[in-house]
C-alpha cells in the first residue's frame, strides 16, 4: 500500500514538529471570530427581545381574560332578591342593570294542557288509519277558540299503526307537543302535552280511512269526555307595582329594567317586595385586582424599556403600550353615559403616579358609588364599552402581528431577524470550516516538503561524518 509521505510525517510526528492541524482551526476561528461575536451577541438580544415582548403581551391577555371571566361570572352588578322566594325566582338579564324596588302579586301561573286518550289494551294496539288533525288555541271542557295564525297539524296514520306509532308521528313534528303512552291501571292511554299559554291548547279531529276504522276514538272536542282534559291551558296573571299583566310562559325575561321573572307560585292580595342588593363591596374587591395588575404589567414594561439597558427602550410596540397605560386613568370608557354619570377609570379611583404605576383610591370610587351605583354598575359589564372592553382592546391591540406598532409585531419583526441570524451564522460556520480544511491541506504539504528537507540534510550530514572518518 502507498502512503503519502504527508501522512507518514503527521502520523510519526516528523516533519515541521508543528501541530498543523491545530493551527489551522486556531487561525480559522481567529479569522471568523470578530463576525461570530458580533452576530451571536445580537442574537441573544434578539431572543431577550422576543422572551421579554412575549412575557408582556402574555401577562396583559391573561389579566384582560381574567377580567372578563370574573364579570360574566361574578357579582359586580346589582343582583335582585326577593322576600317572597316561594312566589318567583328572579335574575337580572345579561348585561342589564337594575334599580330600585319593584312589587310583586302572583294570581294565576301559565299551564299548558295535558289531554289523554281512550284506553287500549297495550301500546302495540292498532288504532286505525287516516288523518288526525290537531288545531290549536283556547281550549277547555266548555269551548275552543282557535288561534287562526297557528296552522293546524295534519297527521297521516297509515294502516297497521299502533298507538305507539301516533305518539311517536306527534313527537317527530317538533310543534310544540309531547306525546307519550302511558300505561294505566286501566290500560294503555296515549298522553299529549303542549306549551304553556292559553293560545298552546289544542283539539284532535279525526278523518278516518274507511277500511280501517277506529282512528275516530282519539279524537276530542270540548264536549267530549270531560275525564280526558286532565288540564287546561291558561295563561300566567300577575301583578308587577299594581300593573296587571299576563304572560303565556312562567319565565318572564325583561319584566322590568334588569329583572327577570320565573313564577312558582301564588300571593294574591299580599304583594311580594323585589329590590336589588348592594355590590359596592364586589366592585372595589374587583378594582384594587385590576390596580394590582396593572401594576405587574406596568413594573415589568418600565424595566423592559428603561433608557439605560433596558432590551425594549426604543421598541415602538412598548413605547405604544406604555402611552396606553399612561393615559388609562383619563381615557373615557363610557362615551354614552348619562350626564353625571361616571365615564373613566379616574372616576373609580384609578391613579397614575409621576412614575407610572397605579394607586387605586378607595374613597373616591365609594362618592361614585353613592352618587351613582348604577352607572358605576355599568362600567363591569362585557358589552362595548367599559372597564373590560378597554382592556380587551388594549391587549388584542398588543397581539395584532401585521401591526409594526404593537408588541406582536415587534415581536414577528425579531423572530424574523433572528432567523436571518441564524442563517448568517451556519454561513460562517461553513465558511470557517473550510478555510480549516484548506489550511489542513496546504500545511500538510509544507510540513511534506519540511520533512523531505531534513530528510535529505540528514543524509548529507551523514556522508559529511563518513567522509571525515575517513581523512582521519
Amino acid at each position: 500500500m502507498n502512503v503519502p509521505p504527508s501522512s507518514i510525517a503527521t502520523t510519526l510526528g516528523i516533519g515541521s514538529g508543528i501541530d498543523m492541524a491545530g493551527l489551522a482551526v486556531q487561525l480559522a476561528e481567529a479569522q471568523f471570530a470578530g463576525r461570530n461575536e458580533r452576530l451571536t451577541a445580537k442574537s441573544e438580544t434578539l431572543e431577550r427581545q422576543i422572551s421579554l415582548a412575549g412575557s408582556i403581551r402574555s401577562s396583559f391577555s391573561v389579566f384582560a381574560s381574567a377580567l372578563g371571566d370574573r364579570l360574566r361570572t361574578g357579582d359586580l352588578a346589582p343582583v335582585p332578591n326577593i322576600n317572597n322566594p316561594s312566589v318567583a325566582s328572579v335574575s337580572s338579564p345579561p348585561g342589564s342593570l337594575g334599580k330600585g324596588s319593584y312589587l310583586l302579586e302572583v294570581n294565576s301561573l301559565a299551564s299548558n294542557q295535558t289531554l289523554t286518550g281512550p284506553v287500549y289494551a297495550s301500546s302495540a294496539d292498532i288504532v286505525g288509519a287516516g288523518t288526525l288533525t290537531i288545531r290549536f288555541g283556547a281550549t277547555s271542557n266548555a269551548g275552543f277558540t282557535e288561534n287562526t295564525a297557528r296552522p293546524a297539524l295534519a297527521l297521516e296514520i297509515a294502516p297497521g299503526a299502533s298507538l305507539a306509532d301516533v305518539a311517536q308521528a306527534i313527537n317527530s313534528q317538533n310543534a310544540g307537543l309531547t306525546a307519550y303512552v302511558a300505561q294505566t291501571s286501566a290500560g294503555a292511554q296515549l298522553v299529549m302535552k303542549g306549551a304553556e299559554g292559553l293560545e298552546n291548547g289544542f283539539v284532535l279531529e279525526a278523518t278516518e280511512d274507511g277500511t280501517n276504522p277506529g282512528l275516530s276514538a282519539l279524537a276530542w272536542q270540548p264536549g267530549g269526555d270531560p275525564t280526558r282534559l286532565i288540564k287546561a291551558s291558561a295563561d300566567a296573571e300577575y301583578l308587577l307595582d299594581g300593573l296587571l299583566r299576563r304572560s303565556s310562559s312562567n319565565t318572564i325575561p325583561n319584566a322590568a329594567p334588569g329583572l327577570s321573572l320565573s313564577l312558582t307560585g301564588l300571593n294574591a292580595g299580599a304583594p311580594a317586595t323585589i329590590g336589588f342588593a348592594n355590590s359596592n363591596g364586589a366592585i372595589s374587591s374587583v378594582m384594587q385586582d385590576i390596580t394590582g395588575a396593572l401594576n405587574e404589567i406596568a413594573s415589568e414594561l418600565r424595566a423592559a424599556t428603561n433608557p439605560l439597558g433596558g432590551d425594549l427602550s426604543r421598541d415602538p410596540g412598548a413605547r405604544a403600550l406604555s402611552r396606553s397605560l399612561s393615559a388609562l386613568g383619563s381615557t373615557i370608557i363610557m362615551p354614552g353615559a348619562p350626564e353625571g354619570s361616571p365615564r373613566t377609570l379616574a372616576e373609580l379611583g384609578l391613579a397614575i403616579e409621576r412614575d407610572g404605576s397605579f394607586r387605586f383610591d378607595n374613597a373616591k370610587l365609594s362618592q361614585a358609588l353613592e352618587r351613582d351605583p348604577a352607572g358605576v354598575a355599568a362600567m363591569f359589564t362585557t358589552g362595548i364599552n367599559g372597564v373590560y372592553s378597554t382592556i380587551d382592546k388594549l391587549a388584542r391591540s398588543s397581539s395584532v402581528s401585521s401591526d409594526p406598532g404593537s408588541l406582536a409585531g415587534s415581536i414577528t419583526r425579531y423572530q424574523s431577524q433572528s432567523q436571518r441570524i441564524s442563517s448568517d451564522l451556519t454561513k460562517l460556520a461553513e465558511q470557517q470550516e473550510t478555510l480549516r480544511a484548506s489550511m489542513v491541506a496546504r500545511f500538510a504539504k509544507a510540513d511534506s516538503r519540511v520533512a523531505a528537507s531534513k530528510s535529505t540534510l540528514s543524509f548529507l550530514q551523514s556522508q559529511i561524518d563518513v567522509w571525515n572518518a575517513q581523512k582521519n
